[in-house]
């Protein structure tokens, strides 16, 4: 990976989690509810994969999922790129909603970077 300053790849591990975590509260609201988890579950086991992708590249933390998890989460990460992307466009300049969705922004196509050189 290109060289990343401190700042930010705390920023991308901080992103990550709080992503992490609300993807945790909507599996368990979801399954309260009986609605169909799949999609929850799918982002939420991709974004803990990037976010243990990071770390792992990052800090020296371990790392070891096969090659078809991975592609599987490069595919979910990348799928929620768009919206994120719309959200962006439409909040206002300096706001923290948009502040909060660039950091995501950044988080998920690091994480996705990531996860790319682990299949290399």
């Amino acid at each position: 990976m290109k060289a990343i300053s401190q700042e930010i790849k705390d920023l991308s591990i901080k992103s990550l989690e709080s992503t992490f975590n609300k993807l945790t509260n909507a599996h368990k609201s979801t399954i309260e509810k009986g609605s169909n988890t799949t999609l929850v579950k799918k982002r939420l086991n991709a974004v803990k994969m990037g976010l243990e992708s990071l770390k792992g590249t990052w800090n020296g933390e371990d790392f070891c999922y096969k090659e078809e998890s991975v592609l599987t989460s490069i595919e979910v990460l990348q799928g929620i790129i768009p919206s994120i992307e719309k959200q962006i466009l439409k909040a206002k300049e300096g706001s923290p909603q948009k502040t909060l969705n660039e950091r995501r922004l950044t988080a998920l196509k690091l994480a996705i970077e990531s996860l790319e050189n682990r299949l290399r």
